[in-house]
């Protein structure tokens, strides 16, 4: 009996994904073959095309399917935080603190902003901004935040500080020690938003 069309599509969508995954996140986008991954999945370069267009849409959901996994991961951490303002600080700093994991560096921090250019422009930058929004309106209300605060450009100035933070852990020589001092430093960047 044949799998219906839309198993098919679905499981040979995942393949790629999973393919080319493991090649990006071992060896890098520039040095990955389209044809070693393709084969390696038990596919054709034509089935790439057909699915994603071409490497870079390959790429763009590799990025997807870690940036899901990135986001369930924060959640996670941050739900086990005893009030909304560590919430807040976990989030972000869960984030940033993923930069030391090889993986996530190469294809998240390195690869994907060279290849599909600044993350504030990725289609999930949207969602983080609307749910850091959010979070810093909620704070407010409680008058944990300083009123005076618009939350939409507080966000925006926090998901570039994240965004940069994760970047120069990732390209640092030392990314273990950078962690600490960037972590440090965004902790203490997000306490100046508190009300005294």
């Amino acid at each position: 009996m044949h799998k219906p069309r839309k198993e098919m599509i679905a499981e040979t969508r995942a393949k790629l994904i999973a393919a080319a995954r493991q090649a990006f996140g071992a060896i890098g986008y520039a040095e990955a073959s389209m044809d070693d991954f393709t084969a390696s999945a038990g596919l054709t370069r034509g089935a790439l095309y057909h699915h994603f267009g071409d490497k870079k849409g390959l790429l763009q959901a590799v990025i997807a399917e870690i940036d899901a996994e990135m986001a369930a991961r924060v959640n996670e951490v941050a739900s086990r935080a005893p009030t909304r303002w560590q919430h807040f600080v976990d989030e972000c700093t869960t984030y940033i603190e993923m930069a030391l994991e090889p993986e996530i560096q190469r294809i998240m921090f390195r690869d994907g902003p060279a290849v599909l250019g600044d993350p504030a422009q990725w289609p999930n930058a949207s969602a983080c901004t609307a749910s850091m929004t959010d979070h810093l309106s909620k704070l407010q209300e409680e008058g944990i935040v300083v009123p005076d605060l618009d939350p939409e450009t507080a966000a925006r100035l926090i998901n570039g500080a994240s965004s940069q933070a994760s970047q120069r852990i990732a390209n640092s020589k030392d990314p273990e020690a950078t962690s600490k001092k960037v972590v440090a430093a965004f902790k203490q960047l997000l306490e100046g938003l508190k009300s005294k």
